[in-house]
This record gives structure tokens, sequence and C-alpha cells, in this order.
């Protein structure tokens, strides 16, 4: 299992993780750094001749999208699960059909899991489907964000593994790179005629599945009592009027169909349980009869007339000479919105008057939105910040800056912190942050130095997210929000187009008036946002990346990042007999970004507000003048660090105190350290910081004395490294 956290798909790696950790399971689990490096993983492992799992949502999707038609034009089988979740922007993490439908030309068999029980069968099925002789195709099994990823239902498993090994059978993998006695070319490059004839036969393997898939259904129904048909229709025989939905908004719509039946109404509801091969005969078998069908989309084809199930529904029916159904499509549910009862009912309505009337009054159209007023002059994504920041209150030159002529560095003096103090925060007070949080502390530090406008780009994290809750925002100054992979990209572009707008003279431009643009980005987000980040900086852009560095995937439940520390707990690494927190150390940024020769990179904790203030004032100098800056903070996060909310300042300080986090900047390519404890005699043992959070608990217990000593040497090796780097100019 290759696989990356992603709401709401991550408890699936997560209750994997834990059952590892407890032996329960042998799956390999590889934290991939982004999805689209997940994918990779599950195709490198199944070309290597094994099973293969992954699960992931919205973006994750998307991400890995170009990898999913490489999977199935290979004909390598795999299991997906997709929790299906709103696709940004703007970013929401609640359940609708808008990543799926991304999907559907990707060459996946996909099926359709409506509730938890169906999630169990399916993904045994799944297997079994996959690897068919006459398919060898990855399928896809889908099921809603929340409504049934975080759904709580008693479910029937198999008592053994070993009905499910019999019943799964074993892998007979049809290409294996791994095999030397057999060399196989996997994927190779196809000219004309070659790759519609591949194309072609991956064609014959889904005109294929339409007869496997419900003999495998059958199969099963007999070995577990649960039998799932390729539609499942519910009162249907005399229905009038049919609602068609996919998952769990179907189950929904039952108790509306069983309401109106008892006022006598002829209505009924279906469901596929494949989407992919589409079931057309089974839509039109069951609609021949039937006078008008409303078909819910919880996702829109833009600009198409109706969402992809209510076109694929009604290009079916045109197949049917006999048919003269009525259709209407409507868009429910985005973003998560609620489905009742009542809203099937009045989808229903809806029908029984089209099937009345013989037409439909109107064809397509969105079921529960609010219409707003008219834009006047910014898109409804676009908010003002309120209350605006003024350039000049917060222009207060706190920090004065100097070139040594001697060294061509940068010195900086501040003025005293009671001076500071009346400067306005760029960042509102009322954000939603946890108690604790290091985040906004650091920032608030940050800026105060910063003078002039500020442009900043927060990626995807907490600090994205507990700020700009719609309608409000905690931003004074002008933001902007994009992903996690793509956040050093979107800002270069910005930096790019005001010095172009300069040069053509659309915009004054005099050095006070030249924005500093700062990229905030944390919660793992130089894993998947490294190749970004590391792209604008070897482009040089004049920006700063700023990175508060609290040790994991925070904002989505403190999942393991490549920024989590050797044995530390998180959800992804739990502890176990078996498992001894994360299995290997934590990622050097600040070297990797000294190595791309930028002007200037340092580290900080907000707990040296003198040193990380400096390092601020550094940090704008250079990046308005010579190119990208990149900065690390140490940010505390009492909840998942499992320590008390007011205990930040202390735990922090022993990360610095112990070496784990030493401070120091990369000047013009020389290396400096700020603080070192050893020479004012404060070194503390890594042992103890790690003593001082309910995360790293288990690592006082002798039997993870191994895992603390390699966490000690490698913290060591860097600290030389360090300490030769800061005594040798050249180095």
């Amino acid at each position: 299992m290759g696989y990356y956290p992603i709401t709401p798909s991550t408890e699936v790696a997560e209750r994997l993780s834990e059952m590892k950790a407890a032996g329960h399971h042998g799956i390999v689990m590889i934290p991939a750094d982004g999805e689209h490096s997940a994918a990779g993983i599950c195709y490198g492992a199944a070309a290597g001749g094994g099973r293969v799992l992954n699960a992931t949502s919205s973006q994750g999707l998307l991400y890995s999208l170009e990898q999913l038609p490489v999977q199935s034009g290979t004909r390598f089988p795999m299991v997906l699960n997709l929790a299906t979740r709103a696709v940004s922007g703007p970013l929401n993490i609640r359940g609708d059909h808008s990543d799926l439908y991304f999907a559907l030309n990707a060459g996946w068999i996909i099926l359709l899991a409506k509730d938890p029980q169906a999630v169990y069968d399916l993904n045994l099925l799944a297997v079994k489907i996959g690897e068919h002789p006459a398919l060898r195709l990855p399928v896809m099994v889908a099921y809603d964000g929340f409504f049934t990823s975080h759904q709580k239902r008693k479910v029937r498993v198999f008592r053994d593994a070993e009905t499910v090994r019999a019943y799964v059978g074993e892998f007979v993998p049809s290409g294996d790179a791994l095999d030397p006695l057999r060399p196989v070319t996997i994927g190779p490059y196809m000219n004309d005629p070659d790759l519609i004839n591949n194309k072609y036969q991956l064609k014959l393997a889904f005109d294929a599945a339409a007869t496997v898939i419900p003999e495998l259904f059958r199969e099963y129904g007999r070995l577990s009592g649960r039998l799932y048909p390729m539609m499942d229709a519910y009162r249907l025989d005399d229905a009038e009027t049919a609602l068609v939905l996919l998952n769990s908004s179907s189950e929904t719509a039952k108790e509306a169909v069983d309401l109106l039946r008892r006022e006598g109404r002829k209505v009924g509801v279906m469901a596929p349980t494949v989407l992919r091969p589409f079931p057309a005969e089974a839509f039109r078998q069951a609609l021949r009869r039937v006078k008008a069908v409303v078909i819910g989309d919880r996702g829109d084809s833009y600009g198409a007339g109706g969402g992809n199930l209510s076109l694929e529904v009604r290009a079916a029916l045109k197949d049917d000479p006999a048919n003269r159904t009525v259709c209407l499509s409507r868009v429910y549910g985005l973003g998560g919105k609620e489905f009742t009862v009542e809203d099937a009912k009045h989808l229903l309505e809806e029908g029984l008057e089209a099937a009345a009337s013989g037409q439909a009054a109107v064809s397509f159209d969105y079921l529960g939105v609010t219409a707003g007023s008219p834009p006047d002059v910014i898109p409804p994504s676009v908010q003002w910040a309120a209350p605006p920041l003024h350039v000049e209150e917060v222009t207060r030159h706190h920090a004065h800056v100097t070139v040594d002529v001697a060294t061509g560095r940068l010195l900086v003096t501040l003025d005293p912190f009671w001076k500071m103090a009346p400067t306005p925060s760029r960042i509102a007070p009322g954000h939603g942050a946890c108690p604790g949080c290091g985040a906004f502390t650091s920032l608030r530090q940050f800026f105060r130095v910063i003078d002039g406008p500020v442009v900043v780009l927060f990626q995807t994290g907490c600090a994205m997210v507990v700020t700009t809750g719609y309608p409000s925002t905690a931003h004074r100054v002008s933001y902007i929000h994009n992903l996690f992979q793509n956040g050093g990209g979107t800002l270069s572009g910005l930096v790019e187009m005001y010095h172009e707008r300069v040069r053509r003279g659309e915009l004054a431009h005099s050095e006070a008036d030249e924005p500093t643009f700062v990229m905030v980005t944390g919660d793992g987000g130089m894993d998947i946002g490294m190749g970004s980040a590391l792209g604008a900086a070897h482009r040089y852009h004049r920006m700063i990346i700023l990175e508060y560095d609290n040790e994991g995937y925070m904002n989505t439940g403190s999942q393991l990042s490549y920024a989590t520390p050797l044995g530390h707990h998180t959800s992804t690494s739990p502890v176990g007999s078996f498992s001894s927190g994360k299995a290997f150390h934590h990622k050097d940024t600040l070297q990797l970004f000294a190595a791309a020769h930028l002007p200037y990179v340092f580290s900080a904790v907000d707990g040296f507000p003198d040193d990380l203030m400096k390092k601020a004032a550094k940090a704008q100098w250079y990046a308005k003048r010579k190119g990208l800056v990149y900065g690390k903070i140490l940010s505390a996060c009492p909840l998942n660090w499992k320590t008390p909310d007011d205990g930040a300042v202390s735990v922090v300080q022993a990360a610095v105190d112990s070496l784990f986090f030493p401070l120091y900047e990369v000047e013009k390519g020389k290396t400096v350290i700020t603080y070192d404890p050893e020479a004012l005699g404060r070194r503390r043992p890594v042992r103890e910081w790690l003593g001082m959070m309910g995360k790293t608990k288990h690592l006082t217990d002798p039997r993870h004395t191994q895992v603390v000593e390699a966490l000690e040497a490698e913290v060591e090796r860097r600290w030389k490294r360090l300490k030769a780097m800061h005594a040798h100019p050249d180095l």
C-alpha cells in the first residue's frame, strides 16, 4: 500500500497502521510524499507481481489522475478506495461526487458502496474482479465521504482470513518485473496503429466485465448471503416516477419513496452498484415503463446541461426506441450539503408533475441553492480583507539593516520590544487555532519587522483553515490559497506578474511600494509541496517561503510527515508490539534549500524573538533584492504533541537545547550558528526533550532504546556537520 493522507480517506491508512503496529496484518505500508507518488508506488508494486491497495479523496485523486490510465492501460490490477469529496476551489472537505466524475474515463472498473457493509464486501469483490483473467483491470471502490466513510454501523465479516484467502485465490501476475528469467518490457512506446489496438483491448475487457461482474456478484452472494445487483431498484415494478441517485443518498430516498407510497403515489428509486462499465441496459430495462425520471448528480459537468450520471442515463435511454421517459437532471448535495428525506420527496414530486404533464417544466437545475446578489467587481469566491491594514500602520522600521563591508553579510539591529508592541498584526485576532498553537505567535513575530505591503499565500494546512472560514477572514493583507503541491508555483507566478506589470507601467513602483511576497507552509507542506517549492527556489523568484514545522499533518489528524522525527507516535505511525513509531528520520529541509544556493536560509523559534525577528528582517532584504529565501520555524502543536496548552515554551526550548532543532542561518553560502547551547553550557540530552511530550513517552521505555539511540546519533551527526560548516568559510 502506497498512501498519502487526505480527508476523509485518511482513516483507512490510520486504521491499517494501528493494525500493523499490533501485528494483525502484513501489508507493506509506504507513506508517500504526495498522492502522485502514492499512485506511482502502487503501480511499481503491481508491476513487481503483488497485490496493491490505496485510498484517497478529492484533490488527491486529481493529483494522481495521470497515473490512473497508466495502471489500466498496462492492465495491472489493484484496488483503490475513493472516499468521495468535493473538489477545490474554493476548498471544501465534505462529501460529493465531483472527484469520482473525473475518474470516469481512466479505464478503471468503478464499484459503488452505499453503506459500510458494501464497502467491506466490494473491497473483497474488487480483488476478485480486477484479477479475473478476462479483465486484468484496476478497480475503484467509491463511497461517500463522511456520509459513509465515517459512519458507524454493524458490519458482517468473515470469521477467519482463510475464508477470504480461499475466495480471492492466489494472485497470478500477468507480468512480473522481478523475474530475471522472464524479462518483460512494461509500458512500451506505441505508434499508430498499436495504441488504438491497445485501447480496443481495454474496451473488450470492459465488454467482458459486463458479464463477469454479475457472475462474481452471484458467487459472492452464495458465499456471504449478500447478493449485490448491478442495479439496486427499489419499488420500481409499477412506478410512474423514479429517482436515480448514487450511493448513500439512495438509501435516504427510499424513506421518501415509502412515505409517498403510503399516499398512493407510484414512485421508486434506482442506484447502480457498478458505474464502470456503465449499466446502460439495466437503466433501459428498468425505466422503459417509467413516465418520468429524476437523475440526481452530486457533481456537475459544467456547461453540459447536467452532471455525468444524468448525461449517461439520458444517452442510454436514447438507444431504446420504445422509451418515452421524460428526464429531469438535478445537481444536489455539493460540498457535503445534507440530502434529506424532504429533499428526496421534492425531487420525486417534480418527477410526478413531469409524468402527469408529459414534459419537464425545468429540465436541468440545482436543488437547494440560495440566490445571491450579482458580483460587482470581484468573483464570489474572493473576499475583501476586513479590516484592511494601511501600509503606513505597519511600516514602522523596527529593524535597521546594514551591509557589513568586510564580509558582505547583513547586520541587523532591532527597536526595543516595547516600541514594537503597538504595531498592528497582519493576521487579525479571532482565528480558530487550537489553544497553544505556535504558528500564529511565530507569524506575528515574523511580520512584526516586515515593512511595506505584504502579499501572502498560504498552502492548505491548519493556519489556512483556521483563518479563512467563509464568509470571514482573519487576513488584513492580500491573501491567496493553493493546495499543498503547488504553493511555490502559484506564488512565483504572482511575483512575476507583479514585476511584469511594473515593467509595462501598469503599477507604480518604488522600493517602498514593492510588496514582500511570503508563502506560508506547514502541516507537511514541504512533503507534497517540495517539488514546487524547490522549483521556485531554483528559479530564484523574489519571495519568501516560511515553514511552520509542527512535525506532522496536523490539519488532517496528526499523520506522519517527512518532518516527523524518528520514533514519534502519529496516527499513521502508531506504537504497538510491532512498531516503535515513525520508522525513518525527519527531512532536513533547511539543507535541501541551502543546497539550492539561495541567498538566505534560516531556522528560528518564537521563544527566541530577537533571533527570529533579525532573521525576518534579513529575509525581507534578500527577497526584495536577490532572490528566494527559505525559513523554517519549529511550531508547537500541543494537541498532537500531547503537551499542556501552555507548555510550548519549555518543549520548544528543550528541542533547541538538545540540538534536535539547531538555530542557524546560511547567508550567501556561509553557515553561522546563531545559538550554541554547547558553548553556553546549556545542552540537554535528546531523551529529556522526548520525555516532555506525550507522543514520545513510549521512548522512555527500555524496549525502544535502539530507536532513541538512533535519533541521538542522527542529531549528533547533523550538529557536527553544522559546526564544521560554521567553522569553515568554504563549507
